[in-house]
């Protein structure tokens, strides 16, 4: 800019003085110059971050046509587009022996060479409609462009029917003769559309194969449903205890009357406390137990019923000795129960029978089946009533049955499932059962017509029920792991503010009880643990490991403020105080 300012102007006035000063702009802008191209560069506006020097770019060299490139087999991607001979050259090097066939085959998957094909989607429908219609489709592995058509499945109906598909009209299949006589006053051999066909078996007469395999079928089932009773069984009992009387004469069967406690009391312990050490286990059973039952009132005597078809007495206090061991069942016990006196008791079985025993003889006195499996049974509480009991059975009814004469005086036949419990309430005048269709019926004593049907689309099953020391609550072990309560009096409502979980019941009849006071409700449950809950607050206050598998039943004992029975699958019974 300075010398174009400086061009054209007249030299001849130009002074040496303005020479000079020309000269001393000129240095002091040629030294600004310098100045600049000393300074570093802003690393922002450099572009050597995209650019890069190559000392040795790729060229190609004259005659490039005659270079041959090789690609490696295994490169999954290239870079540059080459040829055909390029790309299908053979591989170059030496070759390895060791490969077999299979191995130098190309491939793309773990198991060979996979292809991309394409197949419209109509004619893979057809196809498809067609095989399972017909019985035949198309050979999919012709070539469909060359000269005729193969044919997989019935290749004698697509020959006959031409390969028609299931979109195509196939040929009209002959039809069959018919007999017609549509002359309405031929009164004896008018047939109209009813007249036979030319092949038609007017006589539906099995032949010998199928005669012999239809009464193999009847006599299955006529051998499932009858009760089999080859050879009678044995009933009997063992007396495991010398000293069975004491020095008058009583028999086991009489409460001690040296003990801290007053057996024969009827109020319960002022104040019930949760159970802290495993005192005692009875051993005997070699498989799991299945009902436990206190001894009536005074609970000296625990009765016991196990998967090892065998009814066991044990002593509650003194030496804690097995009394009595009671076997008389093909199959496993399902329930226990003492009539009120304790002189007799029930077991039912899953062999269909039902038997009254002598507490103290170990003698049956009488044998009760209906043809089906009872699931429960109990003795109707009032005295002058003892000589009846009910038991609910598989077929989904109560039946009654009268001791002395042995015969069926009522049933009750309103439930849709098996029926699990029987619990009499209202002072026994009426009773409570649960079924497996997820229902609860309330039944006046000897009306076989429920007076109330309780059911819910969120009830389950209810397998287990206790009611209460003050006889005003049933509670329900719920198979949705909850023990549900309901009211036992007048209306039977189900109290949705009062519900126990926590534990794990799900396909089990684990058994439940309330403490004698009514300050606890205790259960087992699927895993072998034992849990107590507070009855008011419902909250869990303890839980402990008490058997392996499942605990299926826990009794707290009347008289003891302390002290828990539990029984589980593992044959053992436990006492907890």
């Amino acid at each position: 800019m300075l010398c174009l300012q400086n061009y054209g102007s007249s030299s001849d006035s130009e002074t040496e003085a303005d020479r000079s000063a020309n000269k001393d702009i000129n240095a002091k802008s040629q030294k600004d110059d310098e100045i600049v191209h000393l300074k570093p560069v802003d690393p922002i506006l450099s572009i050597a971050k995209s650019l890069a020097i190559c000392a040795a770019p790729e060229v190609v060299p004259r005659g490039a046509s005659a270079v041959a490139r090789t690609i490696d087999p295994s490169v999954k991607e290239v870079t540059y587009n080459p040829k055909f001979e390029e790309l299908y050259a053979p591989v170059k090097g030496p070759e390895n022996p060791n490969l077999t066939e299979q191995m130098r085959a190309p491939r793309n998957t773990l198991s060979g060479y996979v292809e991309k094909a394409h197949i419209n989607a109509f004619e893979f429908e057809n196809q498809r409609r067609t095989f399972h219609t017909y019985g035949y489709a198309l050979d999919p592995s012709v070539d469909g462009a060359t000269d005729g058509q193969s044919f997989v499945g019935d290749l004698q109906s697509a020959y006959d029917d031409d390969g028609k598909t299931v979109f195509e009209s196939a040929k009209t299949k002959r039809k069959r003769k018919q007999d017609k006589n549509d002359k309405p006053d031929d009164i004896e051999g008018f047939v109209g559309p009813w007249g036979r066909y030319e092949d038609e078996q007017t006589v539906a007469r099995p032949n010998e194969q199928e005669k012999a395999e239809l009464e193999e079928i009847l006599a299955k089932r006529h051998r499932r449903s009858r009760i089999i009773e080859d050879k009678p069984l044995e009933e009997k009992s063992v007396l495991h205890i010398k000293d069975a009387y004491d020095y008058q004469g009583r028999s086991y069967l009489h409460a001690p009357h040296d003990l801290d406690i007053n057996l024969r009391s009827t109020s319960a312990p002022n104040k019930c406390f949760l159970p802290k050490a495993h005192i005692h286990t009875w051993t005997g059973h070699t498989k799991g137990i299945t009902s436990m039952r206190w001894f009536p009132q005074t609970a000296h005597i625990l009765l016991s019923g196990s998967m090892d078809s065998r009814i066991k007495m044990w002593e509650v206090f003194g030496e804690r000795r097995c009394i009595r061991t009671f076997s008389g069942h093909r199959q496993a016990i399902k329930d226990v129960a003492w009539n009120n006196r304790g002189t007799k008791f029930l077991s039912a079985s899953y062999d269909r029978y039902i038997k009254l025993w002598d507490s103290e003889t170990g003698e049956v006195v009488s044998r009760f089946t209906a043809r089906k499996m009872p699931f429960c049974v109990k003795f109707h509480p009032d005295n002058n009533k003892q000589h009846l009991f009910v038991a609910g059975t598989s077929d989904k009814k109560i039946i009654c049955w009268d001791t002395r004469s042995g015969d069926i005086v009522q049933e009750y036949d309103r439930h849709l499932g098996a029926v699990n419990t029987i619990t009499f309430v209202d002072e026994n005048r009426r009773f409570v059962t649960t079924s497996d269709d997820k229902s609860m019926r309330i039944w006046e004593w000897d009306i076989p017509v429920d007076m109330k049907y309780i059911a819910d689309p969120t009830m389950h099953s209810m397998p287990a029920v206790t009611l209460s020391p003050n006889n005003k609550w049933l509670a329900c072990q719920s198979l949705d792991n909850k023990i549900v309560i309901f009211s036992a009096l007048n209306r039977f409502k189900m109290n949705r503010k009062k519900v126990f979980t926590g534990h794990m019941v799900s396909g089990y009849a684990c058994q439940l009880d309330f403490s004698p006071d009514m300050s606890y409700l205790v259960s087992g449950d699927g895993d072998g643990k034992c849990y107590i809950w507070d009855w008011k607050t419902a909250k869990l206050y303890k839980k402990w490991q008490a058997h392996e598998g499942v605990c299926i039943s826990t009794l707290w004992h009347p008289h003891e403020a302390s002290k828990v029975v539990t029984a589980g699958w593992d044959g053992l019974i436990k006492y907890w105080d």
